[in-house]
C-alpha cells in the first residue's frame, strides 16, 4: 500500500494499520495506488455485485488509516448503537429535515475541516439499471473532487483512480468515472454488474438478477 498523505482524514495507529495488511494479504489482495493527499473527496467504490465488497472495502480503509464516513438515517442512531456506529464514521441524516439528503450531506462537508465520504454510486448489488447522480451532487456542491476505487475480484485487486473535480456536465464526469472502474474492475458476479459498467465491458446486462451475498 503506498503511504497516506498527511492531509487525509485518519484514525487508528501502527497495529490497527498492520491488521487490516495482515488480513488483505492472508486473503490475496493488494491496493493499487491510494487515495490523493486532499482533506475532503467523495470516494467511490465500484462495481457493488456482493456484500463481500464492504469486507474488503474496510480492510483497505483500516490499512490505510483512513477516516471515512457514510450517511444513515438518524433513527438508526439511538442508544449504544449510535455510538458504534459515529466511531465507524457514520453521519446522521434526518429524512423529515426541509433540506435533502444532498444538502445535509453538502453540509457535513463545510462543517469539517477533513471528511472522506464512501459511496456505492450503483446503490445496490442487485444489477442496477444506472447510478445514482447523488454522489456528483454533493461532490459538486461541495467542491470536492470524486475519486473512484475499482474493485478487481479476478485479480484480488483495488485500484484507486485520479481525483476527478466535478462540473457541470454530469454526463462527462460520469464518463470518464465509468471509464476507469470498467477498465480495472471484475466483479464477484457478473450477473449483478450495473448496466453501465456491463455495457463498457461487453458483457450481458441482467437486469432482474438479485442474490444474497
Amino acid at each position: 500500500m503506498a503511504p497516506l498523505g498527511s492531509r487525509v482524514p485518519q484514525r487508528g495507529n501502527a497495529f490497527s494499520r498492520g491488521m487490516g495488511r495482515l488480513f488483505l494479504r492472508l486473503m490475496g489482495w493488494r491496493v493499487i495506488g491510494g487515495p490523493p493527499d486532499v482533506p475532503k473527496m467523495v470516494l467511490l467504490g465500484a462495481p457493488h455485485t456482493t456484500n463481500v465488497d464492504g469486507v474488503i472495502a474496510f480492510a483497505i480503509l483500516i490499512g490505510l488509516g483512513v477516516r471515512a464516513s457514510t450517511m444513515i438515517k438518524d433513527s438508526a442512531f439511538r442508544g449504544f448503537g449510535g455510538a458504534v456506529l459515529r466511531w465507524l464514521g457514520a453521519v446522521p441524516v434526518n429524512r423529515k429535515s426541509p433540506k435533502g439528503i444532498v444538502e445535509q450531506t453538502v453540509d457535513a462537508f463545510h462543517k469539517n475541516e477533513q471528511f472522506v465520504l464512501l459511496l456505492a454510486p450503483e446503490g445496490t448489488r442487485t444489477a442496477a439499471p444506472a447510478w445514482k447522480r447523488g454522489f456528483h451532487h454533493v461532490a459538486l456542491g461541495a467542491g470536492v473532487p470524486i475519486v473512484a476505487a475499482a474493485i478487481d475480484y479476478d485479480r484480488k485487486q483495488v485500484t484507486f483512480g485520479a481525483p476527478l473535480q466535478p462540473t457541470a456536465d454530469y454526463e462527462a464526469d460520469l464518463g470518464q468515472l465509468l471509464d476507469f472502474v470498467a477498465a480495472h474492475s471484475a466483479p464477484r458476479h457478473a450477473e449483478r454488474l450495473s448496466k453501465p459498467i456491463a455495457e463498457r465491458q461487453g458483457r450481458r446486462w441482467h437486469g432482474n438478477a438479485s442474490g444474497k451475498d
